[in-house]
Formats: structure tokens, C-alpha cells, sequence
């Protein structure tokens, strides 16, 4: 670093944040991450060769993402050049490529390009990094708060290596608080202290978000005489109400939900009721909870309960008569039982079987039997012909065969032995054996099927 840039960043530390402030420069100051940066680790070492790669950082936000690509352009001799997916396009990589290689030309040095928020460029923006990063006149380091998988294309992906940072722990959290204290000249000068309740609340709240948590610090310190106390109500004051990271179109949507069904599935009302309160105070809306409880009903708990389909259907129209706030009484109910009825996926995977069974034979023959005859024609090609009218015979039942001949015999609904479906297996199988029972008796070929 020249003087310039030295008094440039020094006149900058005056007025920038304090999670600014106390950015790390270097990778002794890194807290947390030690699966990237401990002794050993594949990063660590790529630094200390200064053979780094292409890299995507990925993790939730206040993890250390910008800090990591600048402490690792300090100490691999590279130009750092950030870069704003949300402000920027191609023509601004266009002027970016150029620089970078007069920079390497005439200095021998290469370019780091950061790329905040990389998940926003559509596909071909991505693509044009691609030239650039192949003949390596810039080494790419693009930072996600969502999953590269689904956000980056496979062509960039295959030539970065992916990266995940984790949320702070809450002691990472406390330590970086107790360092702003000690080590932040405005904070230092001003003789301020952290009451021990204040520091663990702080750190609680955070979320793993370290930038979160240098700002509650900052906010709970403003207006404080010097050699003041931070308390715990000033603490909580700062914190204000948690912003929930729950982007409704994003990877941290569909962690949630995933995580709300296979609670519901796990038969965990608690948890359930925990992601679902999460999705609904991060504004997720109400209805999408309402359809996959509708749809989790029939998938997961079936004819084991066939009232928890009532359930769903009465909740979602429960909410449209009085909407939120509370709307969020027939949903909980709704969570609620969904979660503590018998499950069964007997009915799905009748459906899925019978599907490849369609998949796999096409359109088969319908029995004439069982065919419709609404016109003399069809009546005297045998439609209708042999039907017998299940009502007409003790039990309602005849033991027949329904499906087209070449699926004879095929099973496609298995009742479980959960809830209201051990009943109905049992009813089932006597059917079926009768329905067997009955095959040789002349019901074994449809009438136009020749012996």
C-alpha cells in the first residue's frame, strides 16, 4: 500500500462504520472459519503458496466474505478491485479486463476481481467472465449469500472453487464486541465498557452476523457519556426487532421449508410450529404455508387421517375470512395436527406406481365391460356387456376385475398399518382375496379376449 492509499483509508476510518472499522487486515485478525484458514486447511495453504484459484465464497451475510477476498489479495500480491453485481454490468468488466492486464503487463501483477452479491448476474453476464478467467487475466472471487448450485451457472462453477463460510459462533461474536472496545481509536478514547449481560445479549442476537453486531455496539454506545456502561437495556434497544434472513426467493427460503415438512413429516410439532412462525414473522406469505400444508395432508398423512385434508382445506379457508394477524391461529392449528397425525404416503405411491405402469404400457385397453354405452352401437359391440352393479349385492362389493388385462394383478395402493389405514387394509384384503377367489370363474379374460 502506497501513501496515498494509507492516507486515503485513514481519512476513510473517521467516519466509516464501526464493522468497517474493525474489518480484519490480515489473516491473524480473522475470528472464526477455521475449516478455511486453521494450520493445514487447503485455503491456508493456497494463500501461503500465492497459488490461489477462481474462488466462490458463500455463507450467510456478516460472515467475513469481503474481508477474506481482500485479506487474501494483501497476501497474494494482488490488485484488489470490487465490484457490484447490483450497480455494475458487462461494459464495467469490459474496462476492468482491460486495466487489468496493462496492470500486468507493466507491473507483473495480477487482479483480484471481487464480485459482491455474484448470484444477481443472470447467465449471460456470468458468461462473460468466462475468457478472462480461463486465460487468468483476473482471478474471480465472487461472494453469495445463496446457493451457487442453483445461482451460478455450471461453465463458472467449473472453474471456481466453492467455498462455504459459517455463521459466527456466539464466543467469536463476544470476542470480536470485547476487540472493537479495545482496539477502535473513537471507541478506546471514550473509555466505554460492555456489561457482561449487555456483551452476551449482543452476541446472541446477532445471528452469527459479526457486521449486525459491531452496528448494535456502535448504535447502544451513541450518545453515551465517556467511561460509560453498555447495559443489557441499551443492548437490547440497539438490537431493535431481529431482521430475519428469509428471502422468498432465495436458498435460505427453501432450507426453511424444507425444514418446516420434514418436521411436520417427523411428526415434531414443535419444530414445525418453530419454522412456520419463522417464515411467517420473516413475511413470508401466508397462503404459500397454507398449500403445502394442503398438499403435505394428502402426501404425507393420507387415508392414515383422511380429516387432516379437512384440516388444511378449513385452515386456508379460515384465513381468507379473517387474514393476518390472525390468521396465523388456524394455521398453527393446522401445523399442529398435521404434525401429531399418523402418517402414511400409501395413497402417492399407489398414484406413482399406476403412473409408470401408464408410462410404460400406454393407453391399454379399457375392459368392454366396464366401457360406457351411451348409443345402440356401442351396446351391441359389447360395451356395458357382464357389468354388475356393486349396490345390487350383499356387502356392495363384487368381486371383479377392474384393471385392462395385461395389468392383472397389479397392486398399486398398499395400505399402511397407521391410523384409520390399518382398517382399510384390512377391508382391502378380504376384497382382493375374494376378487382372486373369483378369477377362475370365468372373470380371468375380458369378453373380447380370445382364449
Amino acid at each position: 500500500m502506497d501513501l496515498f492509499e494509507q492516507a486515503a483509508e485513514s481519512a476513510a476510518a473517521l467516519t466509516a462504520p464501526l464493522a468497517e472499522r474493525m474489518r480484519p487486515r490480515a489473516l491473524a485478525d480473522v475470528v472464526g472459519q477455521d475449516q478455511l484458514l486453521g494450520e493445514g486447511k487447503w485455503l491456508r495453504s493456497a494463500i501461503d503458496r500465492d497459488e490461489l484459484p477462481s474462488l466462490v465464497l458463500w455463507g450467510p451475510p456478516g460472515t467475513g466474505k469481503t474481508s477474506l477476498a481482500r485479506i487474501v489479495a494483501r497476501h497474494t500480491r494482488s490488485e484488489f478491485v470490487p465490484f457490484s453485481a447490483v450497480l455494475g454490468g458487462v461494459a464495467e468488466i469490459r474496462k476492468i479486463v482491460l486495466e487489468a492486464e496493462r496492470r500486468h503487463a507493466e507491473r507483473r501483477l495480477r487482479t483480484i476481481l471481487f464480485v459482491d452479491e455474484i448470484h444477481r448476474f443472470n447467465k449471460g453476464q456470468q458468461d462473460a467472465f468466462l475468457p478472462h478467467v480461463e486465460r487468468g487475466t483476473i482471478t474471480l472471487i465472487g461472494a453469495t449469500t445463496e446457493n451457487p448450485s442453483f445461482e451460478l451457472t455450471s461453465a463458472l462453477l467449473s472453474r471456481c472453487r466453492v467455498l462455504t463460510l459459517r455463521p459466527l459462533g456466539e464466543e467469536e461474536i463476544g470476542l470480536l464486541l470485547d476487540r472493537a472496545l479495545a482496539r477502535d481509536a473513537a471507541l478506546q478514547r471514550r473509555g466505554l465498557a460492555l456489561d457482561p449481560t449487555a456483551r452476551e445479549a449482543l452476541a446472541r442476537g446477532a445471528f452469527g452476523d459479526a457486521r449486525r453486531a459491531l452496528g448494535a455496539l456502535e448504535s447502544a454506545c451513541a450518545g453515551l457519556p465517556d467511561g460509560a456502561i453498555v447495559t443489557l437495556p441499551l443492548a437490547e434497544q440497539a438490537l431493535a426487532r431481529p431482521v430475519l434472513r428469509h428471502d422468498r426467493a432465495g436458498d435460505q427460503h427453501y432450507d426453511v421449508v424444507s425444514a418446516f415438512i420434514k418436521s411436520l413429516r417427523g411428526s415434531d410439532p414443535d419444530a414445525a410450529l418453530y419454522y412456520c412462525a419463522r417464515m411467517l414473522e420473516a413475511g413470508e406469505e401466508p397462503r404459500f404455508v397454507l398449500r403445502r400444508l394442503v398438499i403435505f395432508a394428502s402426501e404425507d398423512v393420507g387415508n392414515a387421517d383422511p380429516i387432516a385434508l379437512m384440516v388444511a382445506v378449513n385452515a386456508l379457508h379460515a384465513f381468507e375470512l379473517v387474514g393476518m394477524p390472525e390468521g396465523y391461529l388456524p394455521i398453527s392449528q393446522a401445523v399442529a395436527y398435521l404434525a401429531c397425525a399418523p402418517k402414511s404416503n400409501a395413497a402417492m405411491k399407489g398414484y406413482l406406481a399406476a403412473k409408470a405402469d401408464v408410462e410404460a404400457h400406454g393407453p391399454l385397453e379399457v375392459p368392454l365391460r366396464l366401457r360406457n354405452a351411451p348409443t345402440s352401437l356401442a351396446k351391441a359391440q359389447g360395451h356395458g356387456q357382464g357389468y354388475r352393479y356393486p349396490h345390487d349385492l350383499p356387502g356392495h362389493f363384487v368381486p371383479e376385475r377392474y384393471l385392462p388385462g395385461e395389468l392383472s394383478g397389479r397392486r398399486y395402493y398398499e395400505p399402511s398399518q397407521s391410523g384409520r389405514e390399518r382398517e382399510i387394509g384390512e377391508r382391502l384384503a378380504r376384497w382382493r382375496e375374494a376378487a382372486s377367489a373369483a378369477e377362475p370363474s370365468g372373470r380371468s379374460r375380458d369378453p373380447e379376449q380370445k382364449p
